[in-house]
């Protein structure tokens, strides 16, 4: 075993910390004859061969990774559990899945120079492989490690606290999220863009203006919804119990219940799912899927127009913990909040009363970092005043640092 590794899986509250130091630097050094045999090694070859991470076939390890997922989506989309299960311990087991996982980790991520308590961070070749092979072969099995707690500004002035794992738990929950995320992608519902491959906010935004468009839109009432501290109040057993037999669940429960490290102090998890880490926001999409349901949204599953939302119906759009529902009434936007804030109960969750309001299409609101409103008539979607002034905010800031400095 590595030293690296035996010395990140020793207890980080008793452990010497290092920060400084990098992962890389760390590695126990290998002789002369095992260095040629990790350069021999194909990736491609039987699975106990060393990795060499720079001969890696990123293209076959993609297409690979690409089909098992396709997969997953197909039996889920099916109602094939048993199917769904098996392929997902096939992901969990898959050399090309780590790979992803580790790469993704340590090359993609804007936070791969960003430490856990463990102050490691892996920069080189030879860490990655080490790293990919420890994921591959672990004998002992794996127990996660509290986050480090950290803080980063909100648009409101406020602080955001972050959750960073160790780099060993950054990678294992990368190769999990590839495993769990096209089970849940069959059964995300069709209005949900936060945290999801191919989605984003623009989505989001076209799919009001769908809904509000026209000199007489059916429904002109907003329901402007934001939750208090979503990622933080999720209930874990509600959350572990949506998600059944998955393989991983038992990993999925040490990361929630793994308590943060604040400045040296270490205080246990009773609820919430951290923010920072990497599988964290498809969490929060699960715990938070049905809430069109609760909403009593209602899509037509028979003929022509067939999932199409069904007139009468009040239309949901969430991202992530904001979400607007577009109803025909105030009266009905006062039913949906209701229905809405009694389904999120069990979970731990409750609305934001400073950030919730109806309010009419004629009045506006914001959502996303754009304004909504109808204007005479006609609808108009621009950025709002608070984004705008972030936006001035950081030019000025550009502005005087860049003073003194020679073109």
């Amino acid at each position: 075993m590595l030293t690296w590794i035996r010395w990140a899986c020793e207890d980080p509250m008793t452990s010497t910390l290092e920060p400084t130091d990098k992962l890389d630097t760390m590695a126990t050094p290998i002789s002369t004859a095992d260095s040629a045999v990790v350069h021999r090694a194909a990736v491609n070859g039987p699975e106990d061969d060393p990795t060499d991470w720079l001969s890696i076939d990123w293209q076959a390890a993609e297409g690979e990774v690409r089909r098992l997922r396709q997969r997953i989506f197909t039996a889920s989309q099916a109602g094939d559990l048993k199917r769904v299960r098996n392929l997902q311990k096939l992901m969990l087991r898959s050399r090309s899945n780590t790979f992803m996982s580790v790469r993704r980790v340590t090359e993609v991520n804007a936070g791969h120079k960003t430490a856990g308590i463990d102050g490691m961070v892996v920069l080189l070749p030879q860490g990655k492989a080490e790293l990919a092979d420890w994921m591959q072969h672990r004998a002992a099995p794996w127990k996660a490690r509290p986050v480090r707690r950290v803080f980063i500004p909100k648009a409101n002035g406020r602080q955001r606290p972050l959750g960073i794992p160790v780099i060993l738990d950054r990678c294992l929950q990368a190769a999990v999220l590839g495993a769990l995320e096209p089970e849940w992608e069959a059964r995300f519902e069709p209005r949900s863009y936060g945290f999801r491959p191919g989605r984003g906010c623009q989505d989001a935004i076209q799919a009001i203006f769908q809904t509000a468009k026209g000199k007489f839109p059916k429904r002109q009432w907003v329901l402007d919804a934001d939750l208090t501290a979503a990622f933080d109040r999720i209930d874990h057993d509600r959350l572990l119990g949506l998600l059944g037999g998955f393989p991983a669940r038992g990993l999925v429960e040490q990361w929630l219940k793994a308590g943060v490290v604040d400045q040296g102090r270490f205080a246990p998890t009773v609820e919430g799912t951290p923010q920072g880490g990497i599988v964290s926001p498809l969490l929060m999409n699960v715990a938070l899927h049905g809430l069109e349901g609760a909403a009593g949204v209602r899509y037509r599953r028979t003929g022509a127009h067939a999932g199409e939302t069904e007139a009468g119906s009040p239309i949901l759009i969430r991202y992530a913990d904001d979400l607007v529902a577009l109803c025909h009434s105030r009266d009905e936007a006062e039913q949906v909040k209701a229905r809405l804030a009694a389904w999120l109960m069990p979970g731990g969750l409750v609305f934001n009363e400073d950030k919730t309001r109806i309010a009419h299409l004629d009045d506006g609101f914001d959502f996303l970092g754009f304004n909504v409103r109808r204007y005479r008539g006609t609808l108009l979607i621009k950025p709002s005043r608070a984004a705008l002034q972030r936006i001035r905010d950081r030019l000025s800031a550009e502005v005087v640092n860049l003073r003194g400095v020679w073109a």
